[in-house]
């Protein structure tokens, strides 16, 4: 009996081992397709589908849960260097009856980037305005909402594209001048002014570099675990 016991103990165990070992491995090995699976289930607990919409040779990949209907639909762009899968905190508190859209930025995640494409505000402003047209979102005024670069682009947008919007959500938008400038900003004035000819502080390529990029955004201190760096080479 005790042997019986034992043996259903080291059973259990062993079964118990292997998915742990594996989450270690993951953790360890691939930790980007780790973060993958965590926000494929998170979408999929919230109810939103992933699409990717064709326009003229550029795909744009984005999120969405319910159908246009009689309130407004809703689409969210994110920050710089962030994806859709921002907006997921968000989303999980909004009813689920509404139209709601989280479009990955051009050049981020899973839209089209490539070197020669126009990355200025104006230049982003007239791809989400594509990404529209192509979906056809704007057959009625639908709300915007952008956070930090995306609040900059969907202000502009706004002003571009009045008929389209009924109204307007900014987070933090970028582009709006304080009083008193920052470390950071005399960072970004020096890049401005070289041309870009320096490193870009906000692309780490390397665990120092994301070392600095988290002194100059934060005066929380980060230490960089060591498995940031395939992610920063995945980047080169």
């Amino acid at each position: 009996m005790d042997l019986d016991v034992m043996n259903m103990f080291a059973v259990a165990l062993g079964t118990m081992a292997i998915p742990l070992l594996l989450f270690m491995a993951s953790f360890l090995l691939w930790p980007s397709s780790l973060i993958k699976v965590y926000y494929w289930y998170w979408r999929r607990t919230l109810g939103l589908q992933v699409r990717y919409a064709d326009c003229g040779g550029y795909r744009f990949c984005f999120s969405y849960r319910g159908r246009p209907g009689h309130r407004p639909s809703i689409l969210m762009l994110h920050g710089f260097s962030a994806h859709k899968d921002t907006w997921l905190s968000l989303v999980k508190y909004l009813p689920k009856h509404l139209h709601i859209l989280c479009v990955d930025m051009p050049g981020h995640e899973g839209t089209t980037r490539t070197n020669k494409e126009d990355y200025s505000i104006q230049g982003q402003v007239r791809r989400i305005r594509q990404f529209v047209e192509c979906i056809r979102l704007n057959r009625k005024p639908f709300h915007l909402v952008g956070t930090s670069m995306g609040g900059n682009v969907a202000g502009v947008y706004a002003a571009t594209y009045p008929a389209d919007v009924c109204s307007i959500t900014l987070i933090c938008p970028a582009g709006i001048k304080y009083p008193c400038e920052t470390k950071f900003d005399n960072h970004l004035q020096d890049l401005e002014e070289s041309h870009y000819t320096l490193n870009i502080p906000l692309i780490p390529t390397t665990p120092e570099e994301m070392e600095d990029m988290l002194k100059l955004c934060s005066h929380v201190r980060f230490k960089v675990p060591q498995q940031v760096e395939p992610l920063c080479q995945l980047l080169n």
